[in-house]
């Protein structure tokens, strides 16, 4: 026998054990998104970045291949068989009948053979910067869909208390005209205001959505998952005075120049080929019994007897697009420059703006609501004229946020200019 509550205890331990266990199977759900984890995962979990890395990874391997000599060739044959007479298709027969085993070696110069692992060369760092331009892009992007996220979900909740704010207009509208104190047509204003909040609350509900959608496609994690933080958008480290100098290095122009270095290896690829590869060749020989065993020797250059319309023509094609690599590469870096300095102009208005309506505009608004709020409770001001300062409070927060989300889109494309190490 038990003693008494003993099957008590027992039976609690085994129910605390099985919720323990529960917990412990159940998935754990996932923590809020700061905007440097999101962007890390983002880089992490890419496979276009690992795509590039293994043509990085190609190319160098394919540099080592190319300096090497080509692989010789094994020659074997039989030469001067019979085809006719008694002695046809006899090998051993004929005094002129011989078995012939040799090898051939290609001879590239070194100078063509350097070219070669140069031009690879050339590619693998064209793909590494092809990787860097790619993270650029994938961390901008990031960025912005988080950013957009964070300040959507923050005009919802503005929204959400002016529409309160609506319907408390309505009801007391509703009441004040069947007391006769206001018209039918406030209150059917009143109406017309909140479905048009409605209207715009569903049209920031999608925008809020596409943005999760946006950062799901990044990071992998779900679409309406928290997030954390708030982000500082208040400086970038660019300096406007250096900005050429800086964007040499912008992944695009990289990029542009790899190409252009890798089309310089072509064309000096194009010169050395200019000199012809020689061959020679090594070969045993055998006649039939009673005859002596022979070696021959044989050397083989092509005859480059059109040079100046094939050698020539190669090498001038290639010069041509080296040049044109070039070119495309400082058009860019012009390009790029003159959008910096637009975005960084955007970034600076936006920057003063967002202090103006920090430190006036919201204010302002704020004691034009009191205000009105004191007027009415001093019966000095219509119920009407209270609503619509707290409406118009509301709109000045709204565009307070839209005004940081712009913001906050222009720091991005700025502090994501070049690839960005989020965490040491």
């Amino acid at each position: 026998m038990f003693p008494p509550n003993s099957w008590r205890r027992k039976a609690l331990a085994c129910a605390l054990a099985l919720a323990g266990g529960l917990a412990m199977a159940a998935p754990l759900a996932p923590q809020a998104l700061t905007l440097p984890d999101a962007v890390q995962r983002a880089v992490e979990r890419s496979r276009q970045l690992a795509a590039q890395s293994h043509a990085g990874d190609a190319a160098r391997a394919m540099a080592v291949a190319a300096a090497q000599l080509p692989d010789p060739v094994l020659k074997a044959g039989i030469d001067n068989l019979p085809v006719s007479g008694a002695e046809r298709y006899r090998i051993g027969a004929d005094s002129m009948t011989m078995r012939r085993i040799g090898v051939m070696q290609e001879l590239t110069s070194s100078d063509k053979r350097r070219w070669r692992a140069v031009r690879f060369e050339r590619e693998a760092e064209r793909s590494r910067a092809a990787a860097d331009a790619l993270a650029a892009d994938i961390q901008r992007d990031t960025a912005i869909a988080w950013l957009d996220r964070f300040y959507l979900e923050r005009m919802a909740a503005v929204l959400a208390a002016q529409a309160a704010v609506a319907r408390d207009e309505i009801a007391a509208l509703e009441a004040a005209y069947r007391g006769g104190r206001a018209s039918q047509a406030a209150w059917l204003d009143a109406q017309a205001a909140w479905l048009a909040l409605q209207d715009r609350a569903s049209e920031l509900g999608l925008q809020s959505r596409n943005a999760g959608i946006a950062l799901e496609r990044w990071t992998g994690l779900p679409a309406a998952i928290a997030l954390a933080g708030t982000p500082d958008t208040a400086a970038i480290g660019i300096d406007a005075a250096a900005l050429e100098a800086l964007l040499e290095h912008h992944p695009q122009v990289a990029l542009l120049t790899r190409q252009a270095e890798l089309a310089q290896a072509e064309a000096g690829l194009a010169r050395a080929n200019r000199s012809s590869d020689w061959s020679v060749e090594v070969a045993l020989q055998q006649r039939g019994p009673g005859y002596p065993g022979m070696v021959s020797f044989g050397l083989s250059v092509p005859l480059q007897w059109d040079r100046a319309r094939r050698q020539e023509r190669e090498l001038g094609a290639r010069l041509a697009a080296a040049d044109q690599a070039l070119a495309e590469r400082d058009e860019a870096l012009r390009a790029h420059v003159a959008e910096v300095r637009a975005q960084l102009a955007e970034w600076q208005a936006g920057r003063e703006r967002i202090a103006r309506y920090e430190k006036e505009v919201l204010p302002l608004a704020a004691q034009r609501t009191a205000a009105q709020l004191a007027a009415y409770r001093g019966g000095k001001a219509a119920l009407a004229d209270v609503l619509a300062a707290r409406r118009a409070e509301s709109e000045m927060q709204l565009q307070a946020l839209q005004l940081q989300r712009e913001h906050a889109r222009a720091w991005a494309r700025l502090n994501y200019i070049q690839p960005v190490k989020e965490h040491p």
